[in-house]
């Protein structure tokens, strides 16, 4: 159990992280600063520095929970699914943890809202990509411990996690610019391209 002062550090954080969120999402990246988000929280300048290395960090925050809430259940996916159905299965059965996992911090609409000042913001869809070869790695080390097999001998959990996430680029990318701009239907659209893989890479394109 974690003591008072832990909790009370949680508490602060979320509330920083909540602030920035609404900051950035209301006014835009550029325009919000760190005494902003910190004089919403009533808090100082160094007192945000404490749990954020910077604004980015900050803007960056409810995404890593859920990459890293995903992480955390492709390991736990039972033993013998084959890899990409490990993958396909912790993200898709994940939305229904999406939930609790951000609305602990803010709603839902918020996060989602993150995502496209995050897509039009070049400073943070550059680390926002850097991240996310990060996150690869982690997959990849994660599906080769899962197949018994060394990550750097055999390319294979590289190469489908790269496929994986190849997918996931394009469903976001596709879910930011659909008028349906809500989980639903992100959810829908994740499976139905995930569905597409095989028959993308393996069959023809052609009608007979």
């Amino acid at each position: 159990m974690r003591t008072l002062r832990e909790r009370k550090k949680q508490r602060t954080r979320d509330a920083l992280l909540r602030a920035a969120v609404e900051l950035f999402t209301t006014q835009g990246y550029e325009a919000t600063t760190v005494d902003a988000i910190a004089e919403a929280v009533d808090v100082s300048q160094r007192t945000f520095f404490r749990y954020f290395a910077g604004k980015d960090e900050a803007a960056l925050g409810l995404v890593e929970m859920t990459v890293e809430r995903f992480v955390q259940a492709v390991r736990e996916r039972p033993p013998h699914e084959p890899p990409m159905q490990a993958l396909r299965q912790a993200v898709l059965e994940g939305w229904h943890s999406l939930n609790e996992i951000v609305e602990s911090i803010a709603p839902v609409e918020l996060y989602l809202r993150m995502y496209r000042v995050i897509e039009s913001t070049p400073v943070l869809l550059a680390a926002h990509l850097r991240r996310s070869v990060e996150v690869e790695e982690t997959l990849a080390r994660v599906i080769a411990e899962r197949e018994g097999l060394d990550v750097d001998a055999d390319p294979r959990p590289r190469l489908a996690v790269a496929v994986f996430s190849g997918v996931m680029r394009v469903t976001e990318r596709q879910w930011l610019v659909n008028e349906e701009f809500s989980l639903a239907a992100i959810h829908a659209l994740t499976s139905e391209y995930l569905d597409r893989v095989g028959p993308a890479l393996l069959g023809s394109w052609r009608e007979a």
